[in-house]
């Protein structure tokens, strides 16, 4: 619980402007399931995930509080992995 605790307060401290600027990918939120985890992203390719295209695709979310920080409509930049077999939104920021 401790170890959770701690990476709670550091990602609230990196979701900041530089934390943004840090992200690689350019996305907007288009729907949030809490209950399930998930937010609809449309988002442009993701060459290291091997999209070519860009699309409009439900991720899982890496930890509950990402889903607290944005809306449906916001602009976003984002990270994205895959995490147990799972598209995974790894780090995201409001964008400017």
């Amino acid at each position: 619980m401790r170890k959770f605790a701690i990476a709670l307060s550091c990602l609230a401290v990196l979701s900041g402007p530089a934390f943004a600027q840090s992200l690689p990918l350019d996305g907007t939120v288009v729907k949030i399931d809490e209950g399930a985890g998930k937010i609809t992203l449309r988002h442009g390719p993701i060459k290291k995930l091997g999209m070519d295209e860009g699309m409009t695709m439900v991720f899982k979310a890496q930890s509950p509080e990402m889903l607290k920080q944005v809306k449906a409509g916001d602009k976003v930049r984002f990270d994205a992995e895959k995490v147990n077999g799972q598209m995974t939104v790894t780090g995201m920021a409001k964008a400017k």
